[in-house]
């Protein structure tokens, strides 16, 4: 078969992938600049009735993550992956046209649900259609698309609730949606089904116990982390996972992929970089776009925009490391590089920072490094974790490492909100110390992530199937 035939196929998957990763990161964050849109069309609620528009979306995504990189790898990544865009853009829809808070809420939560359905499964789609010589630069694309939707989010948000309304936020998914299902139904390769349905049991208490963890993380500050709810999901939530691990550990078909970790130090470690850079990556853009907005006194939508530096670097760095990567370092170079990048923000902000607005000499550099680390750390833990377990089990690996991040996520932003309301002055208003207190938070979780990757990353490659790469489709494969 000729290259100028295979090209384009190759491109068509990693747009529909990548697409379907954008969609549901950029949700993660997008939401951020509409409420105060949303305070505006809906005043008899409260701020905390208003935060459950973006926890109903984190808690679902958060929880249902795992289970469906399962039914993924089991029932066929194509109709998996295809029905949660499905889903996804449908829940978009309802959330547009929502008519109440609790309507909009629970159309979120559908949002959330579509999301974990196609995330995992959008790795799968790309790494089980791809050549070997191409799975770094697939999964540095994949990375991209994830980290510049992370970073472009509030930009996007505010231009869209300035230009239109709120509704808009919502409302732009649904053509991507619907171009993104067609092009899954065409370009993507049906795979069989390698078996039944996961212990139902068992995943039932996997989804339980990552949602409850994180409906109590996300929502400790507001309703008091010591109050009988917050520690009730807490408590529940580990419970929970817990009984799902012993479950799978005796089941046949099991919830939670156990044989994953089971001697793999670099799958392991590629999660718990995963979960620590996650805490530091939403806490720095909560309390970035927090800061620019209390203290530079920015608009919502400069702050948006101020952001959006850090997304064009986030796929630069992502595709730039993943060919260094390949020629000249491992998953732990990238890593450990991309970290080290985005520490150097936060040490050298307590030296600099002040009230005085300082875009150029400030915060432009500090966007530029943060966005080189977001970029190159999401392509390393996700390619280590990806190179460190079979082919078959793709989905489940992209859910793990989703899932530990999501986590990390929910974690980064209670730390932002909890520091932040201890940090504030005698009149009740934040200072610039309360915000170099979140910084300084993100650079000690940034250097004890870097020591993990040292320690635990493999610097050439996992380990697949024995340290062996499985027998790759020939080119022609790609259709």
């Amino acid at each position: 078969m000729s290259t100028e035939r295979v090209l384009p196929s190759y491109w068509a998957v990693v747009l529909t992938a990548s697409g379907a990763n954008f969609l549901a990161m950029l949700d993660s964050t997008v939401t951020m600049l509409a409420m105060p849109a949303l305070a505006r069309e809906f005043p008899t609620a409260s701020l905390p009735d208003l935060s459950w528009v973006m926890s109903a979306y984190a808690v679902i995504f958060a929880a249902l993550l795992a289970p469906s990189g399962r039914i993924a790898d089991t029932l066929g990544r194509k109709r998996i992956f295809a029905g949660g865009i499905v889903l996804f853009t449908l829940a978009s829809l309802l959330c547009a046209f929502a008519p109440s808070l609790p309507l909009l809420v629970a159309a979120r939560a559908l949002q959330g649900a579509g999301a974990a359905v196609m995330v995992p499964a959008s790795l799968s789609v790309l790494l089980r259609d791809t050549t070997p010589e191409r799975k770094v630069m697939s999964i540095s694309l994949l990375s991209a698309a994830g980290g510049v939707a992370a970073a472009v989010g509030p930009g996007l948000g505010g231009l869209l609730v300035e230009a239109f309304s709120w509704h808009a936020v919502f409302l732009i998914n649904v053509p991507v949606g619907i171009a993104l299902v067609v092009a899954a139904l065409r370009v993507l390769r049906p795979a069989p089904a390698t078996g039944g349905l996961p212990d139902l049991v068992g995943t039932v208490l996997l989804a339980a116990g990552v949602g409850g963890l994180t409906l109590g993380v996300t929502n400790g500050t507001t309703w008091e982390w010591t109050s009988a709810r917050t520690l009730a999901c807490l408590v529940g939530g580990v419970l929970c996972l817990v009984l799902a691990m012993v479950r799978s550990v005796r089941h046949s078909s099991p919830a939670f992929e156990f044989s994953l970790f089971r001697g793999n130090r670099s799958f392991t470690a590629a999660n718990v970089v995963a979960l620590l850079y996650g805490t530091v990556m939403y806490a720095w853009l909560l309390g970035a776009v927090l800061f620019l907005t209390d203290i530079w006194r920015y608009s919502e939508l400069e702050a948006g925009l101020a952001q959006t530096v850090g997304a064009v670097v986030a796929a630069i760095g992502a595709v730039v490391m993943g060919k260094v990567m390949g020629r000249y370092g491992g998953p732990r170079f990238a890593a450990v590089l991309g970290m080290a990048a985005h520490a150097v923000v936060p040490a050298l902000l307590l030296f600099f920072l002040s009230e005085q607005s300082a875009f150029l000499t400030i915060w432009l550099p500090a966007s530029v490094f943060v966005g080189f680390g977001i970029g190159a750390t999401m392509m390393s833990t996700m390619s280590a974790a990806a190179e460190s377990a079979p082919a078959t089990k793709f989905a489940s690996v992209s859910a793990l490492n989703n899932t530990a991040r999501q986590i990390g996520g929910a974690l980064g932003a209670a730390a932002v909100a909890t520091i932040l309301q201890s940090g504030t002055d005698a009149h009740g208003a934040r200072t610039v110390s309360s915000y170099l207190n979140v910084f300084t938070f993100c650079l000690v979780l940034t250097v004890i992530a870097i020591v993990v990757a040292v320690i635990g990353l493999n610097q050439t490659g996992g380990k697949r199937n024995g340290g062996q790469v499985p027998h790759a489709r020939p080119r022609h494969a790609v259709r």
